[in-house]
């Protein structure tokens, strides 16, 4: 799954979480650009892209997210980790 691929994947589950059509990530996206978006949810979130991906983060790659990008890249190296086993 390419980098374009994980941000509309996780865009759609923005959406879906946080019930907002409107929402368009950019890698730039933060939590103060959504307002929907705020610490509960933020685990929502979390949650919701760990089952997708069937995978878990760990609380240190949480507190290193700034952004959406960083969001992706880390999705994207936990994926090619799985498909490399």
């Amino acid at each position: 799954m390419n980098s374009n691929e994980i941000l509309s994947t996780c865009n759609k589950i923005f959406i879906e979480q946080l019930d907002n059509e409107n929402i368009v990530l950019t890698r730039e996206t933060t939590a103060k650009d959504i307002g929907e978006w705020d610490s509960l949810t933020n685990i929502q979130l979390i949650v919701a892209i760990e089952k997708y991906f069937k995978f878990r983060f760990t609380s240190v790659e949480i507190q290193s997210l700034k952004n959406v990008g960083d969001l992706c890249d880390a999705i994207a190296r936990k994926t090619s980790k799985k498909d490399n086993l």
